[in-house]
């Protein structure tokens, strides 16, 4: 065994940058598993300043100053961050509060939708069956009830959280704006003086790490203000929590669409039944789906990302069980380091990789 491991760290851990990034990677790993809930705000500014760093050399490459570049950058952040969590939020939780109040009635008409079945069915359901299904869920609809008005009331530690990230995030994102070179030459002083690999890697990924988040953040923006604006106009129910959920939905791949399906059309039956309102919705969703995966996706992702969807969505679970929603939301970036890494690691019958000294950059 001892043979063996000496052999495999001959052939893949030769190089001292080979050994640094292996320790890179373990050790980014294990702050995500342990303490990533404590550096959430930090990521999370971190991942912001990144999408407004690119707006601002946007802005710097059509003939802006530099310092207004980010004075507009930052301005557009103030303006969404506070517009999303003092506007939005609120609402969407007006709403989730409403329609949890609702569900027991819901509930109610599919039981009488469902007591035809045991008449029609009756070799596979019966009466008490469908009592008892509907029952439990009826249950489990007050229990959710309970508990969002028990958090409603008792938040205070939760309230107290939220006002020091509204704080925080804005003030993070403001010196990873203003400091970003200085940031990064103190990071940079770590690392060896020659590293290929890690120049290779980094020019690799900049570029795709770069497109992906922002055109994500884009499709998710768009997305969710065409159906939330669909919805209302068709006076949809708890349009802007379902236009909220539709527009998230786009973060995960072949699921994040069928999941969101089922309460989109679920309120509008329960609202209009089989009318002409209920097919007109179904045909909007359709519609804006159909829009999102065969225009817009192209055009917000000019460079296909080259991944089975197999690898897609074990990356979707992987890094989602470790690092929650930012997890899923860059869980495609990811594997596609990893499969850069992979691609680029060195072996004793490679030729060494040629390349300029590393300059790393965020734009």
């Amino acid at each position: 065994m001892l043979d063996i491991f000496k052999k495999w760290s001959r052939t893949y851990l030769f190089e001292e940058e080979s050994v640094l990034l292996l320790v890179l990677l373990a050790v980014a790993v294990a702050l995500l598993v342990t303490i990533g809930d404590i550096l959430a705000p930090l990521l999370a500014a971190l991942v912001l300043a990144y999408l407004m760093q690119g707006l601002s050399s946007q802005l710097q490459s059509h003939g802006v100053p530099s310092w207004l570049g980010l004075t507009l950058s930052y301005t557009v952040f103030i303006g969404a961050f506070f517009g999303f969590t003092l506007g939005l939020l609120p609402l969407v939780w007006r709403q989730l509060l409403a329609l949890a109040s609702e569900l027991p009635r819901y509930l109610d008409q599919g039981r009488q939708l469902l007591s035809v079945l045991p008449e029609r069915y009756p070799e596979i359901f019966t009466a008490q069956q469908m009592n008892e299904l509907v029952g439990r869920a009826q249950a489990e609809a007050a229990n959710l009830g309970q508990v969002l008005v028990t958090r409603s009331l008792a938040s205070l530690p939760g309230l107290f959280t939220l006002m020091v990230y509204l704080i925080l995030i804005p003030m993070l994102v403001f010196f990873f704006l203003r400091d970003r070179q200085q940031i990064i030459d103190w990071l940079v002083r770590f690392l060896p003086e020659k590293r290929p690999l890690l120049t290779t890697i980094w020019g690799e990924m900049n570029q795709q790490f770069a497109n992906y988040a922002r055109g994500k953040v884009l499709e998710i923006i768009i997305v969710g203000s065409v159906s939330y604006l669909a919805f209302a106009w068709m006076g949809l129910n708890y349009a802007a929590l379902l236009g909220l959920l539709v527009g998230l939905s786009v973060i995960i791949p072949y699921i994040g669409a069928a999941l969101v399906t089922l309460p989109v059309v679920a309120v509008g039956f329960f609202q209009w039944g089989f009318a002409t309102e209920f097919y007109t919705l179904c045909v909007v969703y359709l519609v804006i789906q159909g829009l999102d995966g065969n225009v817009l996706v192209p055009f917000l992702f000019s460079e296909a990302v080259n991944l089975h969807p197999v690898a897609i969505i074990l990356a979707i679970l992987f890094f989602g069980g470790i690092w929650g929603l930012w997890g899923v939301f860059f869980a495609i970036p990811l594997a596609t380091l990893i499969k850069a890494i992979i691609n680029s690691w060195p072996t004793p019958d490679m030729e060494p990789v040629a390349g300029p000294e590393a300059t790393v950059s965020t734009e």
